[in-house]
């Protein structure tokens, strides 16, 4: 079905604002077909999000576009942020490591940030997958219409904010930027909003975020559910507690599955609206209780060439920590460096988080605390560096599903990890 276009989209796909934007809006068009989208809708947010970071070599086509839309004067309506840097000379990295991310990786990471300078980054720091937090400044309101890309940051958006985005892809998302429009399908309407799961947590404590969100995303895989029992851990209000909560949660969802929206029973904004309105009349149902949490952490593979081998590094952050979670973790590693009469990791241990939130963290009492158990604050993108086949070969320890799932790092509950890295037991 050919999509219906306003008049001024038409103007643009016939060429009045030039050939360049004639073929934005083209590729915007094609897009909404293919999903049988029957018109484009405005983009309302304040600012766009970019999923595209990461200046590879090899996505040489990437630059070439890049080029051609600045030329064109086809740059955003909207400044954005970015998701998180690939590299931090702070990070572990042996001679070897180093080398294959300066010369055969990231070796455009440069160049490419001085493209999105020109394109409309919204601040030189502004790299992160958490930008709805209050720290960085890209936080868009409830039912905003969002160009995002980044699966995490649009789970969140959709279900904790109650914005409206679907799971675009990567240029896709700068595109609906520049044009100011997207294809109305999906997560965008009613209709897709609506649950067609109903997942029941009955679990006899607070099921580990990660660990749940993992269990759901691979269950209803993209379908929307909606959970009914988490208000019992989580309460009724969207706390600081809560949204970091859910923030973990969903990254699993997404990546563990394709999740781009959720909905909490007694929580999230649309279920407080129209409660089990959302479900569909022929939801399917998931029960999830302690055993099933633990069968679904015992069948994660284990793709370490020595499975028994000790972890040569940890990555907490996946996505980016919140300041809430930097100062629990700091005084979680006190009371156990306590309890297991040491003051050091035992793994080199990498937390990561978005710039304005470490700027904060930094200004607090905790951050030479943490510095001096021999933990290291970082902006960057975990997944970006096991990305570096060197690092992939490293037995590395996570408590990110996200993480686990698109790379060679080991899952472990937060509880886990934190036994591990200050001496405790390795289980």
């Amino acid at each position: 079905m050919a999509m219906i276009l306003n008049e001024e989209q038409q103007a643009i796909l016939d060429g009045a604002r030039g050939e360049t934007m004639a073929k934005v809006m083209k590729t915007l068009v094609m897009y909404g077909e293919a999903f049988g989208a029957e018109k484009l809708v405005p983009v309302t947010s304040e600012y766009n999000h970019l999923v595209t970071s990461f200046g590879l070599g090899v996505i040489e086509p990437v630059y070439e576009l890049m080029e051609k839309l600045i030329e064109a004067g086809a740059v955003s309506s909207q400044k954005f942020s970015m998701d998180p840097r690939p590299l931090d000379k702070n990070v572990p990295q042996n001679l070897l490591q180093k080398l294959v991310f300066k010369k055969f990786m990231y070796n455009k990471q440069d160049f490419y940030e001085g493209q999105l300078e020109k394109l409309g980054l919204m601040d030189k720091d502004a790299f992160t997958c958490t930008c709805y937090m209050d720290e960085v400044g890209n936080k868009p309101k409830f039912g905003d219409v969002l160009s995002w890309a980044e699966s995490s940051a649009v789970v969140y958006a959709n279900s904790v904010i109650g914005a409206r985005c679907n799971r675009n892809s990567g240029i896709i998302d700068l595109m609906g930027s520049i044009v100011g429009c997207v294809p109305y399908f999906g997560l965008l309407t009613d209709e897709g909003r609506r649950a067609s799961w109903i997942v029941r947590v009955e679990t006899t404590k607070k099921p580990e975020a990660q660990l749940l969100g993992s269990a759901i995303g691979m269950k209803v895989m993209e379908d929307v559910p909606y959970v009914e029992g988490l208000d019992k851990w989580l309460g009724t209000e969207l706390s600081d507690s809560a949204c970091t909560y859910l923030k973990d949660f969903g990254a699993a969802t997404a990546s563990n599955g394709a999740v781009g929206l959720y909905h909490i029973d007694n929580l999230t904004p649309e279920a407080k609206l129209q409660g089990k309105e959302l479900i569909r009349e022929d939801a399917k149902v998931y029960v999830i209780d302690d055993e099933e949490l633990a069968r679904v952490q015992r069948e994660y593979p284990i793709v370490w060439k020595n499975p028994d081998a000790s972890p040569k590094l940890c990555f907490v952050g996946c996505p980016h920590m919140s300041l809430r979670q930097l100062i629990d973790w700091t005084e979680n590693l006190e009371k156990a460096f306590s309890e297991n009469g040491r003051k050091k990791v035992t793994v080199p241990t990498v937390f990561t988080a978005a710039p304005g939130v470490l700027e904060k963290f930094n200004a607090t009492e905790y951050a030479e605390k943490l510095k001096s158990f021999g933990v290291i604050t970082s902006y960057i993108c975990p997944l970006m560096y096991m990305n570096n086949p060197m690092c992939a070969k490293m037995p590395v320890i996570t408590s990110s599903n996200k993480l686990r799932t698109y790379t060679t790092a080991k899952y472990y509950r937060d509880e886990e990890i934190l036994s591990i890295i200050t001496g405790g037991e390795r289980k």
